[in-house]
């Protein structure tokens, strides 16, 4: 079977100068759709349609035919019929005529060879690339203004509405003239919305390099009761800063996919490294993030050889694999060591929701109490002050206390709420809301602190274990009042009452200190990083 594909690219583009040989995704616009008939398995022969000597030279060194048009063929008004049927060879047979346009550059070649052999296995004349996109739309009548639906309903179920997206025609060659090429038996062969976009205008031109270039995203964390679950809420974090939609990998021996919470991101479970690397090296993206705290040499030496191409991005990571890393970002310690290794809370990722408050007033005197751990809590901080504020001496103050997803014991803690007093919460949603509405606030020293800190809430703070111990923001020169790993009960205690004493100006004075530092901006200068690699 002899099938040609004429791409047809003339010189004189009005809207968009030089169209067809500007330098998109590193290559000229025109270079894609030679590519895609280079790479079909099904298209035999190759035909440019030009009058550029740009495009021709393109043509020639990418090894294809260059049939050059007549004058008469090059203007506005000249339809592409007629284009397509000047450029086909009279002395050969063919079967069908594929048109591709150089100004669809998204298309794949899978989708291509796709739609040619629908046309073939139902002996169709015509089939066109189309995208599915209904819509509420409306029409005119007499005059008048009227839609063209009877019922309005959601956009998913509205009946199909196809829009040519000008990739391809497929077209049996004995319907093409230069007056048609569409026959009797007709249909569309829809193509994915990522390939349907049709360079006419600037605005198109910017949507195509953008895709172009599109980042390809993997993220590997994991977190549980004992290595806590800051790394999953940032992981989600991260995710939604890129413009698509990263695959999210954790390992099923050290991670419920509990602890995502309810979220719409690519979950995918991994069981173990190896299976990891085999994943990876299908998928080749561009961008890789671990956040799965200290890496070994031999891991990153592994998953830099199943992605030689990869920028391969590390959170919360001081082991020796960094020196294999691109890039770190150690926002909870601050020796950074190495000009890769972004150190310090300048880096913190700071939660979406937590941008829309502005810090506390710090009240005459303290009323409310937060208390938090975190997701995973494996000292049992909350069991122990849980203890202690149902005492009496303690029924006058308002205790909030937010347990996390991986906490263990949940329900035995949920019996607290028994007291008038106090209130134990489970895995919250308003976490900025319920914070803002307490004086002082007791937690440990991971991203809990941090979020206490944008909201300039006095704190005392306690580690988790001995890597927490690490944690430098967390202490007592930016405003926290830091009494070290797993202390006795009477010095919680001590520290407790002696915060619910404070004056309101020492509160104000620990604000100070807790305000000096720039968290919100975290998120941005991650990102800016990340994006210049």
């Amino acid at each position: 079977m002899r099938i040609l594909s004429v791409i047809p690219a003339r010189a004189g583009s009005k809207g968009i100068p030089n169209k067809n040989i500007r330098i998109i995704g590193d290559h000229p616009l025109i270079y894609y759709s030679i590519s895609n008939a280079l790479n079909s398995e099904l298209i035999t022969d190759i035909i440019v349609s030009t009058d550029s000597p740009e495009v021709r030279i393109i043509a020639q060194q990418m090894g294809v035919k260059v049939h050059w048009r007549d004058e008469s063929l090059c203007g506005d008004a000249v339809t592409l019929d007629a284009v397509i049927a000047d450029a086909v060879p009279k002395d050969q047979e063919w079967d069908y005529i594929v048109t591709m346009q150089p100004t669809s550059p998204t298309l794949r070649v899978a989708t291509l060879d796709s739609a040619i052999k629908y046309a073939i296995d139902n002996d169709l004349d015509t089939v066109i690339s189309a995208i599915n996109a209904p819509h509420l739309s409306w029409g005119e009548k007499d005059g008048k203004k009227v839609p063209n639906y009877t019922e309005r309903l959601n956009r998913q179920y509205l009946p199909p509405c196809y829009m040519e997206t000008g990739a391809f025609v497929i077209s049996k060659a004995s319907v093409v003239t230069p007056s048609t090429r569409i026959g009797e038996k007709v249909d569309v062969y829809e193509v994915p919305s990522d390939e349907s976009q049709d360079v006419d205008t600037f605005e198109d031109l910017l949507s195509v390099a953008t895709s172009l270039n599109r980042q390809t995203v993997g993220i590997y964390v994991n977190g549980n009761n004992k290595r806590g679950t800051g790394h999953i809420y940032r992981a989600l974090e991260l995710a939604d800063e890129f413009y698509v939609k990263p695959d999210i990998y954790y390992d099923i021996n050290q991670t419920d996919p509990k602890v995502f919470g309810n979220t719409k991101h690519n979950l995918i479970p991994v069981n173990g490294i190896a299976e990891l690397y085999q994943v990876c090296k299908e998928k080749q993206y561009s961008v890789f993030i671990n956040d799965i705290l200290t890496t070994s040499i031999d891991y990153m030496i592994g998953l830099k050889s199943v992605m030689p191409d990869a920028k391969i991005i590390n959170f919360e990571d001081d082991g020796e694999g960094t020196i294999k890393a691109d890039l770190v970002f150690n926002a909870l310690f601050s020796e950074e060591g190495q000009p890769h290794i972004k150190a310090g809370e300048k880096y913190y990722i700071c939660g979406k929701t937590f941008m829309f408050y502005e810090p506390i007033e710090i009240r005459e005197s303290v009323k409310r109490v937060f208390i938090s751990f975190g997701g995973a809590d494996p000292q049992n901080y909350s069991d122990r002050l849980l203890k202690m504020i149902c005492k009496d001496e303690y029924k006058d103050y308002q205790f909030v206390v937010v347990l996390g997803r991986a906490k263990n014991n949940v329900d035995a803690l949920m019996e607290y709420n028994r007291y008038d007093n106090i209130e134990v919460l489970y895995d919250v949603a308003n976490m900025p809301e319920l914070m803002s509405s307490c004086d002082i606030g007791i937690t440990s020293r991971g991203r809990t602190g941090y979020e206490l800190a944008i909201l300039g809430i006095p704190s005392m703070a306690m580690a988790q274990n001995k890597r927490e111990e690490k944690h430098g923001f967390v202490c007592n020169e930016n405003g926290f009042s830091y009494i070290g790993l797993n202390p006795e009960d009477e010095i919680i205690e001590s520290n407790l009452r002696m915060y619910l004493k404070l004056s309101q100006e020492s509160r104000k004075r620990f604000q100070s200190l807790l305000l000096s530092h720039d968290l919100r901006g975290g998120r941005k200068r991650v990102m800016s990083l990340i994006n210049s690699l």
